[in-house]
């Protein structure tokens, strides 16, 4: 009886280990959200990869924006121009620039990013530049009422323009009237956390300029939910997707109201109230040296 009691518990602890095994690799597998559009050009991909970072893909070429070494780079495409919006470390990574970048890679951002990457072409509030297929617009990117993390003139957002199709990223920004009297976006990404502005305020403003389609970055511990809802009738199409992939909740969004604009949601919910982001395993660098600090704004 003893032995037989002692062979079932063996059976239970291995089977118990098995599934443990098995479950490691699922739970470390990173999902990435592409969402691809078609224009007269060709398709263009947008792929998050977490908080700003954001990879753009289309005519063969990887534009990054914004990389960071938080999170997961293995697997990604070395990059042909990179766009850096400003100077905080989870916008400005000398060690992700590093891991993404080869020989011909250009760097892009206002003038104050060359004292830290001296190689950078600079690209400042105003200026239009055109790349391979692609036009660059530099935006404005500031603080108003939020302190002074962010300031005027020094910062960028960017349109970026390929086949007529009109991408908008923020950068780090509350809802200022630059944003607020754009014109003929066709897909936006726009910013929201305690560094910037909270997720109504930034509703608000999308609400000003109508993109087509709104997908929120650099938002954790925003309330997507209220954003979503605040959108509610506007015609905007809100696609969440998941730019934080270790805190994904796979859960299902709460019923809309009959007249909410779509939202669509890709790779879980995000919630409200996020851990703080945990040390990503690092991709073999292409080449240089150098590393961001990890401060998230």
């Amino acid at each position: 009886m003893e032995t037989s009691m002692r062979n079932k518990l063996a059976l239970s602890i291995l089977a118990a280990a098995s599934v443990v095994i098995l479950a490691i690799p699922a739970q470390s597998q990173i999902v990435r959200n592409t969402q691809t559009f078609k224009t007269p050009a060709g398709d263009i991909k947008f792929t998050p990869i977490y908080h700003p970072a954001t990879l753009i893909q289309a005519n063969g070429k990887n534009i990054y924006l914004d990389p960071y070494s938080q999170g997961d780079l293995s697997g990604l495409p070395p990059a042909d121009l990179i766009l850096i919006t400003h100077t905080h470390g989870d916008h400005l990574d000398p060690r992700a620039v590093s891991t993404l970048s080869k020989p011909e890679t250009e760097i892009w951002g206002p003038w104050i990013i060359t004292q830290t990457l001296p190689k950078t072409k600079v690209i400042s509030n105003g200026d239009v530049k055109t790349w391979d297929k692609f036009t660059i617009e530099a935006m404005p990117a500031y603080n108003i009422v939020n302190g002074n993390r962010h300031v005027k003139g020094a910062f960028n957002g960017y349109i970026i323009t390929y086949g007529g199709m009109r991408i908008y990223f923020s950068g780090d920004t509350e809802d200022i009237p630059e944003m607020r009297a754009l014109k003929n976006i066709d897909l936006a990404f726009v910013c929201m956390n305690d560094a910037t502005m909270p997720a109504s305020k930034a509703a608000d403003a999308v609400k000003e300029f109508k993109p087509k389609v709104m997908i929120p970055y650099h938002y954790r511990n925003s309330d997507l939910n209220l954003f979503a809802k605040i959108l509610e009738g506007t015609g905007v199409e809100v696609r969440i997707i998941d730019y934080y992939p270790w805190y994904a909740q796979p859960q299902p969004p709460s019923p809309a109201s009959p007249n909410a604009a779509p939202v669509r949601y890709y790779g879980g919910t995000p919630q409200v109230g996020l851990p703080p982001p945990p040390t990503a395993p690092a991709a073999p660098a292409r080449g240089g040296q150098g590393g961001g600090p990890a401060t998230a704004r």
